[in-house]
């Protein structure tokens, strides 16, 4: 096995293992970054909600607290000020959403079904848990989810959903008696839960990791080739010089040329001492025949 080839299975061994060791975790990191990435919009889409809720609540609502004596206004209700927020957003980025998604809802459209009921049983379950975060396929891709618990803790909200005669007349009028009611103080009704698309984010985390690794690679090449001209010139080309030669001295031609050295390293001190040994057995040789003359 010649000396470029045991230097290349090293080199093609030890440059694969870095290559597949380098890919898994770049990968994992790539897709971990893109996970926080979808994840970060999640959260500030959550948190945009809650502040129109909170918003709702603290401004507009006393502003219409006369009118909701004669009619019943659903821009008083902060879930329904939330959806229309989202609603709004939803016309740039359809993909994503936001549900207040509760067991017993006044407006039906808020009622949780499927996986909504699971997540918000889950806090039920777990009064302690206070997110829930995780992944589900969908027909048109993966989706992250995002979700806290809707959480009874406002007495307030009592006066319109614990018994129908206390709701008032104008919310009756509007939504009936049979759902939204029974609700009690410091439980779980419910959950606000984010859907964020994560297609996006994954496709250019898969683009940024083969760019990557065909960088790598390139690099990798690049280097072997480099390696391999070194090796030629620095290396075997010397060696195999003196191969010839010593093949030639060794066969009795201790008339043969001495080898050219070149530089101080130690290619060049094997040279000087191969010169060193040819110049001492020829004159070695020259003596022993003038003896015997």
């Amino acid at each position: 096995m010649s000396l470029r080839l045991k230097f290349n299975l090293i080199f093609g061994f030890t440059t694969l293992l870095g290559i597949v060791v380098s890919g898994v975790f770049a990968h994992h990191f790539l897709q971990q970054n893109a996970r926080e990435e979808v994840l970060d919009s999640a959260r500030i889409m959550l948190e945009s909600a809650r502040a129109v809720r909170g918003y709702t609540v603290s401004e507009i609502r006393p502003l219409l607290a006369l009118q909701q004596k004669r009619q019943f206004l659903p821009q008083t209700v902060p879930a329904y000020s939330a959806r229309r927020y989202i609603d709004k957003l939803q016309v740039q980025y359809p993909d994503y959403s936001y549900k207040e998604a509760t067991l017993n809802p006044t407006n039906p459209v808020d009622r949780a079904t499927g996986w909504e009921v699971d997540i918000v049983e889950w806090f039920r379950n777990k009064p302690d848990d206070k997110e829930l975060i995780g992944e589900r396929d969908t027909p048109t891709g993966r989706f992250l989810y995002l979700s806290h618990p809707i959480q009874i803790t406002n007495e307030a909200c009592l006066v319109c959903h614990s018994t129908p005669s206390n709701a008032p007349q104008t919310m009756i009028d509007s939504y009936g008696t049979a759902n939204g009611f029974g609700w009690q103080m410091n439980e779980v009704i419910g959950a606000q839960i984010v859907s964020v698309p994560m297609s996006l984010p994954l496709q250019r985390a898969d683009a940024t990791f083969r760019v990557f690794m065909t960088s790598m690679i390139a690099v990798f090449v690049l280097i072997s080739l480099m390696l391999n001209i070194l090796l030629q010139l620095i290396v075997i080309k010397p060696v195999k010089s003196m191969a010839e030669n010593a093949n030639k001295v060794s066969m009795g031609a201790l008339d043969a040329a001495e080898l050219e050295v070149k530089g101080n390293d130690e290619i060049s001190s094997l040279a000087q001492s191969f010169n060193r040994m040819h110049r001492s057995l020829a004159n070695a040789l020259k003596m022993l025949d003038e003896s015997e003359s």
